[in-house]
Parts: structure tokens; C-alpha cells; sequence
């Protein structure tokens, strides 16, 4: 996901109806042959059709123009023209449909799938074969065919998890999606290691949960510091929270407060969602002395409201409470969503 792309202009036109004919027959025999001008097709439709495989609307970037196909003309000895093929936009579930230039939502797909026919193409005109009347009996007359409609869209994806993990940067986020997950995530001893959401899924008997790791937040995040509102928009979809607390670092005791605080300015709707703490790196120390142990202890004092747990993906201490509490938070998730 190297290229992950959540966002793309584009410009869309549904086809033009084909213009109707004006014809006559012109048989052998037959000198006075009445009207036979066919009617012109219908334009091709724009359609957006929700695609599992897809996770990122890189493909959007490549190509940013779609047009549907214009209706065929219509033809003498009453041939009909051929509608135009519709052109259709494959966008990943969780994808948002704005206007380019009000911002008004047009469609948001969520999880739901299938297609949907967002502009209608033109009408075919009618050819001279439906102007024929006891007065006029060759009809000069046919219509053309009705203009397609352009559009111009914001398309944006905002990443469906059914858990969120949300820390400072180098909080351990990439570090458990490697380890509960297939997932690859780069990680590295330094911030900043993940620029783009990553997503693995941990399997828990029969049910799969989709985990998110979304890029490191900051203090300020919410006015667009760091990575900022680019990524907090990704948390917004996923159905339950857990709050990575770096265990090693002097702000241990304030990290919640300040992510809590990001959150609720972004969208109060997210403090909202059912959440676990999590304190981790429970093996590091100082000068030979462990004492994450001890700060694990002074997190669950201060938030005793707070389910908090603490773990160690390098040694594997507290991942099978986690995995348990996991499994619990997807459930509370679906529940309240």
C-alpha cells in the first residue's frame, strides 16, 4: 500500500441520446412509401460499483475523465439505434461521493455493496415514424437526442476496520499489526515509521477482525498538525478504539488525556465508541531497571473507569488478554453500531 491514495478529483459524463432519423421507404412498387426514420439510443450511464479487492482509489489518480458512451443514431427502414455501453467506477467500501465544488455528500457507500447509477444518460430523439398523423402523411421531421450530464466529484475512502489503534507515534501500533496479523507494516525505532493506514485481520474462531493501524497523532492533530485530520477521518469508521500508551516515555500518565482531547475536537461521535487502553513496550527499562510494570499500575489507578491492560509484543506478555479483550471490543462495536 506504498501508494495508498484516499482521495481523487474526477470529472464524469453520462452519453448523449443518438439523434432520431428522418427516412422514407423506398421500395420497388411502393411510390409513396411512408416514414421510417428510426429512433437514436440512449446514452450510457454512470455507474460506481463497490469492489472488495480494492483498498486505496489510486486507480483514480491514473485516471481522473470518465464518459459513458454516446447513443447510436437512428437508421431508415426503422433501425433503432444501439444504446451506449455505460461506464463503470470501481471504488473499495467506505468510499464518499461529494460534489467538487459544494462538499455536498452525495453518496456514502459505508460497508454496503452492489452499484449505483449515478447519472442517467440522454434520451434517444424519435425518428420521423412517430410524427406521422392523418394531416401529414411524410413527416420531415425527428429529434435529437437529449445531452448527457458532467459532473464534477471529490471522491474520498475512509478505511472500515472493526478496531482502530490509535497512539503517538512509535507508540507499538505497527508492531502488534505485525503480530496478530498478516499484515507487513514497516516499523522502525523512530516516529513517523507508518504514513499510511495499514489493515490486517486477526482471526478469533470463526470471526475475523479487521484491525487499522492509522499513522502516529500529535498534539494539534485535529488542527491538521502532522499527519492530522488526513487520518483521524480514518478512525471515524471503525466500530471500537484501542489507545496504545508508549509505557517508556515520560508523558505515559497524560497520552490518553491528549489523544482523548484530539479526538473529541475532530468528532465527539468518536470518544464515544467503545474503547480499551493499552500500555505497551511492558519489557523496556532504564538503566537495567524494569519499571514499566510499576507505571502500568500507576495508568490503571489514574483511568479506574478504563479497561486497561498492558503488554509486550517483543516478549508476548499480556497478548492473549489482549486477544481476548479484542474479541470482546469488536462485539461491544457491532452492537453500537
Amino acid at each position: 500500500m506504498d501508494k495508498f491514495a484516499d482521495e481523487a478529483l474526477i470529472e464524469v459524463s453520462s452519453g448523449s441520446g443518438g439523434n432520431g432519423c428522418v427516412a422514407f421507404r423506398r421500395e420497388k412498387y411502393v411510390p409513396l412509401g411512408g416514414p421510417s426514420g428510426g429512433d437514436g439510443g440512449r446514452g450510457g450511464a454512470v455507474v460506481f460499483e463497490v469492489r472488495r479487492n480494492l483498498r486505496t482509489l489510486v486507480h483514480l489518480r491514473y485516471k481522473q475523465s470518465f464518459k459513458a458512451e454516446n447513443g447510436r443514431d437512428g437508421e431508415g427502414s426503422q433501425r433503432y439505434g444501439r444504446n451506449g455501453e455505460d461506464t463503470v467506477i470501481p471504488v473499495p467500501p467506505g468510499t464518499v461521493l461529494k460534489d467538487a465544488e459544494t462538499g455536498e455528500i452525495i453518496r456514502d457507500f459505508g460497508r454496503q455493496e452492489g452499484s449505483f447509477l449515478f447519472l442517467k444518460g440522454g434520451n434517444g430523439g424519435w425518428g420521423n415514424i412517430h410524427f406521422k398523423s392523418s394531416v401529414t402523411q411524410a413527416p420531415r421531421k425527428a429529434l435529437p437526442g437529449k445531452p448527457g450530464e458532467k459532473r464534477r466529484l471529490r471522491v474520498e475512502i475512509q478505511i472500515l476496520a472493526d478496531i482502530g489503534l490509535v497512539g503517538f507515534p512509535n507508540a507499538g501500533k505497527s508492531s502488534l499489526l505485525d503480530r496478530f496479523t498478516n499484515a507487513r507494516p514497516k516499523i522502525a525505532p523512530y516516529p513517523f515509521t507508518t504514513k499510511i493506514p495499514n489493515l490486517g485481520v486477526l482471526t478469533l474462531g470463526d470471526r475475523d477482525i479487521i484491525l487499522a493501524d492509522i499513522p502516529g497523532l500529535i498534539e494539534g492533530a485535529s488542527e491538521g498538525a502532522g499527519l492530522g485530520i488526513r487520518f483521524l477521518k480514518h478512525i471515524s469508521r471503525t466500530a471500537a478504539l484501542v489507545f496504545l500508551i508508549d509505557l517508556s516515555q515520560d508523558n505515559y500518565l497524560a497520552a490518553f488525556d491528549i489523544l482523548y482531547k484530539e479526538l473529541d475536537a475532530f468528532s465527539p461521535d468518536l470518544v464515544r465508541k467503545p474503547r480499551l487502553l493499552v500500555g505497551t513496550k511492558t519489557d523496556l527499562g532504564n538503566g537495567g531497571e524494569i519499571f514499566p510494570a510499576k507505571r502500568l499500575e500507576e495508568l490503571k489507578a489514574r483511568y479506574p473507569e478504563e479497561t486497561v491492560l498492558g503488554i509486550s509484543v517483543f516478549s508476548g506478555e499480556g497478548l492473549e488478554e489482549l486477544t481476548a479483550g479484542l474479541g470482546r471490543l469488536a462485539a461491544a462495536g457491532e452492537k453500537e453500531n
